[in-house]
C-alpha cells in the first residue's frame, strides 16, 4: 500500500482541523509561525505543501501573502474550502508532495513542508518530497520542513499509554526502540540525526532545528488547566529553550529551517 492510501485513510478518521486548537497545539502553531515570520518580507510568494485544512495558509494569506496550497486528502480540502473567504489570496491544488510539477523551478520565496514528512515511510520518498520542495524554492529562499520524533512516541504511547508490547507485536518497534512505520501505522518517526542525514546531499544551508512543541504534549493536561498568565509564562519558557540541541529529540514535532543555496557564478580566466 502506498503512503497516499495510508494518509487518506488516516484523515478520514482524524479531524486535522482540531489538531492545533488546544493549548499544546497552539504552542506548535505559535512556534512555527514565529519562525516563519523571521524570514517573511512583503510581496513574497508562499507554497504550503501538505496544507491540511489550511490553518497556516489561511493565516498567511490574511496577512497579505499570495499562497499556493497543495493538499493530498479530499476531505481536508473540503474543510479548507469551507473556511476560505472570497478575498483570501489562496489557490488550492490537490496533489502529492513528491510531484510538484504544478510549480515552476525557483518560483517560491518560502516553501512550507509541514505535514508530508510525517507520512512518507521510505528514504526515497522523503527525498523526493524534499527535492521537489527545494526545486520550487528560489535560490536564497527558505524552506520549513516538519518531522515527527521517535522518542515522543516511545515515551508518550509505548510507555505512557502501555502500547509497547502490542506495537512490538505489530512490528512497529524494534528491539532498540526505533519506530518502524508499516501498514499498521500512518506515521513515520525520525530522530534529529536522521534529519541531518536526509538533507546532507541537498544544496541547502541549515538555519535552525527547532523543537516546535517541546514538552507541551507531555504536559497537555496541565496546560489546559493553567490560568492564562501562567500559560503565557510557559510559552515564554518554551521559546527560551526550543533551539536547545539537548531537548530536540523528545519534542513531538521538530521544524527544520533550510535556505536554498545560490549557485556560484563560474570563475573566468583573466
Amino acid at each position: 500500500m502506498d503512503e497516499k492510501d495510508f494518509v487518506e485513510a488516516f484523515y478520514q478518521r482524524v479531524n486535522e482541523d482540531e489538531r492545533l486548537t488546544d493549548r499544546a497545539g497552539q504552542i506548535e502553531y505559535a512556534t512555527t509561525m514565529a519562525y516563519i515570520h523571521q524570514y517573511l518580507k512583503p510581496g513574497m510568494r508562499i507554497a504550503e505543501i501538505g496544507a491540511g485544512t489550511g490553518r497556516y495558509s489561511l493565516a498567511l494569506s490574511r496577512e497579505g501573502y499570495q499562497v499556493e496550497a497543495v493538499e493530498l486528502v479530499e476531505r481536508n480540502i473540503q474543510i479548507f474550502n469551507g473556511k476560505r473567504k472570497p478575498e483570501d489570496k489562496i489557490r488550492i491544488i490537490q496533489g502529492d508532495a513528491r510531484d510538484l510539477s504544478c510549480f515552476a523551478d525557483d518560483s517560491m520565496d518560502i516553501t512550507l513542508l509541514l505535514g508530508p514528512m510525517y507520512h512518507l515511510f521510505t528514504e526515497e520518498h522523503k527525498k523526493q518530497a524534499l527535492s521537489e520542495a527545494i526545486r520550487v524554492t528560489r535560490p536564497g529562499g527558505v524552506l520549513f520542513v516538519a518531522y515527527c520524533q521517535n522518542e515522543a512516541t516511545i515515551l508518550q504511547y509505548c510507555f505512557g499509554q502501555g502500547t509497547l508490547w502490542e506495537d512490538m507485536r505489530k512490528g512497529l518497534l524494534s528491539d532498540d526502540f526505533v519506530w518502524q512505520a508499516n501498514e499498521n501505522d500512518a506515521f513515520s518517526l525520525v530522530r534529529p540525526a536522521d534529519i541531518r542525514a536526509l538533507t546532507k546531499d541537498f544544496p541547502v544551508e541549515r538555519l535552525g532545528l527547532i523543537a516546535a512543541d517541546g514538552a507541551a504534549r507531555y504536559l497537555s493536561g496541565m496546560l489546559e488547566q493553567m490560568e492564562e498568565k501562567m500559560y503565557q509564562k510557559y510559552l515564554a519558557y518554551h521559546f527560551s529553550i526550543c533551539e536547545r540541541e539537548d531537548l530536540l529529540g523528545a519534542s513531538n514535532h521538530v521544524l527544520d529551517i533550510l535556505r536554498k543555496g545560490i549557485p556560484q557564478a563560474p570563475q573566468t580566466m583573466s
